[in-house]
């Protein structure tokens, strides 16, 4: 290994010699490069704030296991099973405790602007919290009182005025389905791409909201179990006991996230969308790197054909295309990763959505540089194999 690095330490560095000699045709190369790398970043980052913000909810879940309905597709969409369920699945051993809880989407008035908007709202047995949310289960008996919710403060759109009077301890009055609500107090949780953010009550007031609803038929079952238990044993000894019944699924909680992330993967526009653009960065950062490098090539043919005919092999000749590839992928990376960040701030401001850079999106994006670089350096390369000193002179 140290032979090795001696070695490279004493080799002459014509790969960056080569590019640095025309300083505008690197810049254009490197700004190429951090595009592609702009256009992965921001599509993978868009991916996942919309896995990351559809599954916060379920993450803060008080579960070990959820009962939901076959039809379900997601949580903005679960519809009903009948309570009697939660009740059978209390007659399986290491089994706590199954409550169940309801929740819909609902257009109601933003309070400070007095506009429609769309949010989810849950309403849960509130002397059995069901979810571990701070502020939620410090402010549990204000939602016991009629028509009261808890407002989430990280609900995209112009709310700051009624936030700031909620926090000073004003009322704060809206209206959902023709019902006057007071929101007592805040929570935060944040949008997503279903809806623009979440409102917590007890179940009776949901059914007041929506008296519709079957208070005997709940959208989702919430099991703890006891300590020393398996949720992995517990749900199979649950749906062995739940045999006979075609109007529940059990799923952990694990499960459940994977669940939720599967529908906005595969059944959702939206998450080809972004698979498809990440694959499409990567296409246009190999076509853009190898017009650069077939570039160089052909305006250094003759040299690399006078270094055919002094004995140098192929293999030496490629190992300079190549490295211009990698100085590439890591000079484009850069910028890419930069202007990436400053985007997330704006897009993380502007819609309330979770996007941050994380290393491991990184590390993902520069290893595809690199490998993108690379493929184009291995066609780029067709010339200098080919390349016969006879025929350049």
């Amino acid at each position: 290994m140290i032979g090795l690095i001696q070695k490279l330490r004493r080799r002459t560095p014509l790969g960056w010699l080569q590019l640095t000699r025309q300083k505008g045709r690197l810049l254009v190369a490197v700004s190429g490069v951090a595009f592609a790398d702009l256009l992965m970043l921001m599509q993978l980052g868009f991916q996942s704030a919309l896995f990351n913000s559809a599954t916060r909810l379920h993450d803060s879940l008080r579960a070990d296991l959820v009962l939901l309905s076959p039809q379900a597709l997601n949580l903005q969409d679960l519809s009903t099973f009948t309570r009697r369920r939660l009740y059978q699945a209390m007659d399986v051993p290491g089994v706590a405790t199954a409550e169940g809880i309801y929740n819909s989407l609902v257009t109601w008035k933003n309070p400070q602007t007095n506009r429609n908007t769309q949010v989810m709202i849950i309403g849960f047995n509130p002397d059995k919290p069901a979810f571990d949310l701070p502020e939620v289960n410090q402010n549990i008996d204000a939602i016991k009182l009629p028509d009261t919710i808890l407002f989430d403060e990280a609900t995209r759109g112009q709310y700051d005025q009624a936030i700031a009077n909620i926090k000073q301890g004003q009322i704060v009055k809206t209206e959902i389905k023709g019902r006057t609500i007071t929101i007592a107090d805040l929570f935060k949780v944040g949008a997503s791409f279903a809806a623009d953010g979440t409102l917590m009550t007890s179940d009776q007031n949901f059914l007041r909201l929506f008296p519709r609803q079957d208070s005997a038929s709940v959208n989702l079952g919430l099991i703890r179990l006891k300590p020393g238990y398996e949720p992995e044993e517990v749900a199979a000894k649950i749906k062995y006991h739940l045999a006979n019944a075609d109007d529940i699924k059990v799923l952990t909680k694990s499960e459940f996230i994977q669940f939720e992330k599967a529908y906005w993967q595969t059944n959702t526009p939206i998450g080809f969308i972004f698979s498809l653009g990440t694959m499409m960065g990567f296409v246009v950062g190999v076509i853009i790197v190898y017009q650069v490098l077939s570039t160089d090539v052909n305006a250094h043919i003759k040299e690399y054909a006078t270094f055919k005919a002094m004995g140098y092999r192929n293999f030496f000749l490629l190992s300079v295309v190549f490295e211009q590839a990698i100085i590439l992928a890591l000079l484009g990376f850069i910028p890419g990763a930069a202007i990436s960040t400053g985007l997330y701030a704006l897009t993380r401001n502007a819609t309330n959505l979770p996007l941050y850079m994380t290393v491991a999106r990184a590390i993902q994006v520069q290893v595809m540089t690199i490998i993108m670089c690379i493929i184009s350096g291995a066609v780029a390369t067709r010339k200098v194999q080919s390349a016969d000193p006879a025929d350049m002179f």
